[in-house]
């Protein structure tokens, strides 16, 4: 399989279905939104392009499976498995703020292959393919070089529908606060992640999510140099919906998570 050839189709693919956002984001009106639950959004726009990027994944890898947000795609139970965010930072897209982006990713099984962000309104699309470092617009990238945690940026995500975690959740926070440059809650965890592996965040962690938020961005992580794992130090990151990742002060990030966190 050539991995290179199939990331620039899907880095393509990706501008365009960032095209085709901008565009709808310009007559998007109110009445287009969904919920598939408490606070949980979704419009016309996640659906068709989802529907875009489904059908043109199928031509580049026809054998390949999907694990998709919006469900238009089943998972088939193939090997290979496209896994899929069309739209992630819904929410932001539908009341205007300018954060948003396509997550396209290849996994075979819990190896992540191929890892594709589109930062919609910066314009800025990150790709990575295993073993080949991690870009951005074709420029090479790499996380932060900040030793310590103590001079670092560090991003979360806040639960939206389940909050049984809550109380610890604000533990971990207060104590990161207090011992780092700042947080930030952005409200896609794909250009989190992204962000992570440029090295302008130099940590971010969050619970409660689902492969096609984290998939992408996580193998973007780890060809930048960056580490990734689940909230106990392991790789359970793809599929155990919780995530830590960072540049050398991710292990202290953790530390943090783990003094707090009830397992």
């Amino acid at each position: 399989m050539k991995l290179a050839e199939i990331t620039n189709h899907v880095v393509d693919l990706a501008k365009d279905c960032g095209e085709f956002m901008k565009k709808e984001r310009e007559t998007f009106s109110s009445s287009n939104i969904e919920y598939k639950g408490k606070n949980d959004l979704v419009s016309y726009v996640d659906k068709e392009t989802e529907k875009k990027i489904v059908a043109r994944l199928k031509e580049i890898l026809p054998e390949a499976g999907f694990i998709t947000e919006e469900g238009t795609a089943g998972l088939d139970g193939e090997e290979l498995q496209w896994i899929i965010d069309p739209l992630d930072g819904t929410t932001n897209y539908i009341h205007g703020l300018p954060c948003y982006s396509t997550s396209i990713a290849l996994a075979k099984g819990k190896e992540l292959l191929i890892g594709v962000v589109n930062d919609v309104a910066q314009g800025d699309c990150y790709h990575a393919f295993k073993g080949n470092g991690a870009f951005c617009n074709d420029q090479k990238i790499e996380v932060s070089p900040n030793p310590t945690l103590s001079k670092g940026l560090v991003a979360t995500g806040f639960p939206y529908y389940e909050f049984k975690g809550m109380s610890n959740y604000l533990k971990i926070i207060t104590h990161l606060m207090q011992n780092c440059h700042g947080l930030r809650r952005w409200g896609s965890a794909a250009i989190d992640l992204a962000y992570v592996a440029c090295g302008k965040y130099d940590g971010y962690f969050e619970y409660n999510l689902n492969s096609y938020d984290v998939a992408a961005g996580a193998l973007l992580v780890q060809e930048a140099g960056g580490t990734v794992t689940d909230f106990s130090g392991k790789d359970d990151f793809l599929f155990g919906r919780e995530i830590v990742s960072g540049n050398s002060s991710q292990s202290e990030i953790l530390e943090v998570i783990q003094e707090h966190w009830e397992f």
